[in-house]
């Protein structure tokens, strides 16, 4: 199937919106679908695809927010693009294993390094080994939440786009079968 460059960019576009909007509409601490769309985006368009993606939804809706302290900024981006990163790893090995293993990951690194950040960079904790288990103790409700969020909404993306692809694929045969028996 062939893509046009100019639908391409208006999906990613649709894309955009949607993870700007996710995180500034009211939700569930920490279940926005931006992991789920950097590793679709990664997986569909390319990793070059997915930084982009990443770096204009968390820019665009982080300049509404409000920014925070640049390291632990560049500890979210980063682990997002990280995430794109290894969505090249579900690119080669596309299968409902490889795909939980990557965005589970995902979850896990963001949880570890953005984490990390917080007590390393931010006022909150001791900057003590007590103030990093505190740290990362009290993140533990947060990094429920990002992989319940992260595993439906991979799974939702993923799933809804390749049945989207397999009925598209189905309905073109039938059209040419019928084209075919007409002559």
């Amino acid at each position: 199937m062939k893509y046009s460059l100019k639908n391409t960019y208006i999906f990613l576009a649709l894309l955009i919106i949607l993870g700007v909007a996710s995180r500034l509409l009211p939700h569930v601490w920490d279940t926005t679908p931006i992991t789920a769309l950097a590793l679709f985006v990664s997986v569909y368009f390319g990793l070059e695809y997915s930084i982009f993606f990443v770096m204009a939804a968390m820019f665009i809706s982080d300049s509404i927010i409000g920014f925070y302290s640049l390291p632990i900024m560049i500890s979210v981006y980063g682990s997002l693009f990280i995430a794109g990163a290894l969505g090249q790893y579900v690119r080669k090995n596309k299968n409902t294993i490889s795909l939980f293993l990557v965005t589970f990951s995902s979850s896990a690194l963001f949880f570890i390094v953005t984490n990390w950040a917080v007590w390393q960079f931010g006022t909150m904790y001791a900057r003590s080994w007590q103030g990093l288990v505190q740290c990362y103790t009290m993140a533990i409700p947060f990094f429920r939440n990002s992989l319940v969020g992260d595993l439906f909404y991979t799974g939702a993306f993923f799933g809804s786009y390749e049945l989207s692809l397999a009925t598209f694929r189905k309905f073109i045969r039938a059209r040419k079968s019928r084209l075919y028996q007409s002559q």
